[in-house]
């Protein structure tokens, strides 16, 4: 018997139905029909009668459901464990380093997972994600999310990074024409394009090329070029940020590929969200 047969069978059964068990499991109901056809037929006895306002289960079907909860969680336990055993890598962004709570949190809850983190330089938001460097990221959309799921935890006002005695740095709030005559770094070639292009603010700039959130600051500091940060950023001394008033926010996201059905991904995002709540 196929587990997935099995995990259809359940949900067949706790719905009584097979149209609302078919939009539980997002699929269409013919082929979920068939499925339990074929497990019948494997078999040997009929699990279900069915009727004009839903499906009851037979003796033998009663018998099954039991036995295939007890064998769903033991083969979901299993998989737990192999994944437990493999650990989980995430990704972060230089300015996602405000973890100490998720830590402790994924600690205490996956005492034997070990964790591994990697940060990526700017050309690349998802940090590994389509090419299998990291399980997860925590980074900052827009990106090319093709293939991608996306969980948004909270959304950052932006502003413009100058230098402290920037002629602009005392105003409260700047629009982004009034920096267009302005040097911004910029991201090597290779660049995620929607990503580069929220932050050069949906023009072509001119500007040094940066890799890391810390060449960003001091591309600022020593040439008086300028670019966006989040305005939820600490700055070294020497350093201001004034808020773009015509700037979309930034998004700080959770993502992870979208076919990958790791558990201890869905552990972090629960983890993740109750934080970003909390902070």
């Amino acid at each position: 018997m196929e587990l997935r047969l099995l995990r259809y069978f359940v949900t067949v059964a706790e719905e009584r139905h097979f149209g609302r068990a078919a939009t539980r499991l997002h699929m269409t109901q013919p082929p979920l029909s068939r499925a339990i056809q074929r497990l019948e037929a494997d078999l040997g006895a009929a699990l279900l009668q069915r009727s004009a306002s839903g499906v009851t289960l037979t003796a033998a079907g009663a018998t099954l459901l039991d036995e295939a909860r007890t064998l769903l969680d033991q083969a979901e336990q299993a998989r737990a464990r192999v994944v437990a055993a493999n650990g989980l890598t995430i990704g972060t962004l230089a300015d996602t380093a405000e973890q100490a709570g998720l830590a402790a949190a994924f600690r205490e809850r996956h005492p034997g997972v070990a964790v591994r983190v990697r940060e990526a330089d700017l050309t690349d938001p998802t940090i590994g994600l389509r090419s299998g460097l990291v399980d997860v990221a925590l980074t900052r959309a827009p990106f090319d999310d093709t293939g991608i799921r996306v969980h948004v935890l909270r959304a950052d006002p932006v502003g413009v990074l100058l230098r402290a005695d920037d002629p602009l740095a005392d105003y409260d709030s700047l629009r982004v024409d009034d920096l267009a005559d302005r040097r911004w770094f910029q991201f090597p070639d290779g660049t995620d394009p929607i990503w580069r292009a929220y932050w050069n603010a949906g023009a072509q700039r001119e500007g040094p090329v940066v890799r890391t959130a810390h060449e960003c600051l001091q591309a600022v500091l020593w040439n008086g070029t300028i670019g966006m940060t989040p305005l939820t950023h600490a700055l070294p001394a020497g350093l201001v940020a004034i808020r773009l008033a015509d700037m979309p926010p930034s998004r700080m996201v959770m993502a992870w590929n979208d076919d990958d059905g790791n558990p201890l991904i869905r552990s972090l995002l629960r983890l993740t969200v109750k934080e970003a709540q909390r902070g």
